[in-house]
C-alpha cells in the first residue's frame, strides 16, 4: 500500500514538474509578432477651398536601414547619407480624395462631416481585416503670416495586428 501511493505521488509531480516545463516551450512565453501600418490624412486649410486633401496609404514597404546612416561626434568618421529620393519613394499606394475644409464661403462644416465618413470608413475596413488602432497624432502647418495662403491639418493613424 505503501509503494503505491508512493508510485501515485512520484508520477503526480512528474506530471506538475512536465507541466511547467511544457508551458516553458510554449509561445506563451514569446513576444507577439506584430506589424504596424501607417494612413496618413491631409486637410487642407488654405482659404477659398484652393487647396487638396487625401488620405494616403502606402501600399509597399520600405526597410529605413537602407536609407540611414550613423552619426557621431567625430565628423572625419561620419559617411554621407547617398540615399537618392528617387530610392526613397513610394509609388505603389492609395489616395482617398478628401474634401477642403474651407470654400469660397468660408470654413465648410459639410465638407467635415464628408473627411469623418470617408476617415470612419477606412478605420472600420481596416478593423474588419484585422488592424487595431493602435495611436493617433496630428499637427497643423500654417506660418499664420500676413498673407498667408498655405496651411494643412494632418493626422496619421497608426494600425497594428498580429501576425
Amino acid at each position: 500500500m505503501k509503494k503505491n501511493f508512493l508510485f501515485i505521488a512520484a508520477i503526480a509531480v512528474g506530471l506538475v514538474s512536465f507541466s511547467f516545463i511544457n508551458k516553458e516551450d510554449s509561445n506563451e512565453n514569446k513576444p507577439a509578432q506584430v506589424e504596424y501600418k501607417v494612413v496618413t490624412v491631409v486637410e487642407s486649410i488654405v482659404p477659398n477651398g484652393l487647396g487638396r486633401s487625401r488620405m494616403i496609404s502606402a501600399s509597399e514597404s520600405k526597410d529605413y536601414k537602407q536609407f540611414t546612416t550613423v552619426r557621431s561626434g567625430d565628423k572625419d568618421k561620419d559617411e554621407k547619407n547617398k540615399s537618392k529620393r528617387s530610392e526613397i519613394r513610394v509609388k505603389d499606394y492609395e489616395e482617398t480624395k478628401l474634401l477642403n475644409f474651407y470654400n469660397l464661403g468660408g470654413i465648410r462644416f459639410q465638407n467635415i462631416a464628408a473627411n469623418d465618413a470617408v476617415m470612419t470608413s477606412k478605420v472600420n475596413t481596416m478593423i474588419a481585416e484585422g488592424w487595431e488602432l493602435a495611436f493617433i497624432n496630428t499637427g497643423v502647418e500654417s506660418s499664420g503670416g500676413k498673407g498667408d495662403g498655405q496651411g494643412i491639418f494632418i493626422t496619421r493613424y497608426t494600425f497594428k495586428r498580429s501576425i
